[in-house]
């Protein structure tokens, strides 16, 4: 199991895409991780197609040095995230240290609103972010998965299988 003893964050709210959160979350256990479920209070979400998610702890209280890397899922989740002081800071600071901070489908628009994305970067992520990602400076590429920098990205749904694919080796590299 190669990534045992690290901590892998994930993001949710209201409305997050249910198998963009739990797909990745079920990849990485069974590399051995132990991934965390943050949220913007720990009361229970629902996802976007009705599965309860109960966090297990805070945005707030996440700390960059004592996560290995942060994942932000789709679904309607990030529209309400990007809003919050708090998970703008968190993807900032593992951006800027380095670490995998893995982005599927509309989770584009977290990273838009942390200002992570540099000029000229691939970026991509549902086709309905295609706008938002190029005005932000990122050079859409239509493709499953690909890793930019330290960043992990993927398009939809469909491509989970090639977002993990990407993720898993990001983090055991």
């Amino acid at each position: 199991m190669k990534l045992n003893g690290k901590t892998i964050a994930t993001l949710v709210a209201e409305g997050v895409e249910d198998l963009e959160y739990y797909v990745p979350m079920m990849r990485l256990q069974e590399e051995g991780a132990k991934v965390l479920t943050a949220g913007l209070n720990t009361k229970p979400v629902t996802g976007k197609n009705g599965l309860v998610i109960t966090p297990d702890t805070t945005i707030e209280s996440l700390k960059a040095n004592d996560l290995y890397a942060l994942i932000v899922p789709g679904g309607w989740a990030p529209d309400k995230l990007r809003r919050y002081d708090a998970v703008k800071d968190i993807v900032r600071e593992m951006d800027a240290a380095g670490k995998v901070v893995g982005i599927i489908c509309h989770g584009g628009l977290v990273a838009i609103s942390a200002g992570i994305i540099q000029k000229g970067q691939r970026a991509i992520g549902s086709l309905g972010i295609k706008d938002d990602l190029v005005n932000a400076g990122a050079f859409w590429v239509d493709e499953a998965a690909f890793r930019e920098r330290n960043q992990v990205w993927g398009r939809v749904v469909a491509d989970i299988p090639d977002f993990c694919r990407e993720l898993v080796k990001a983090l055991t590299e």
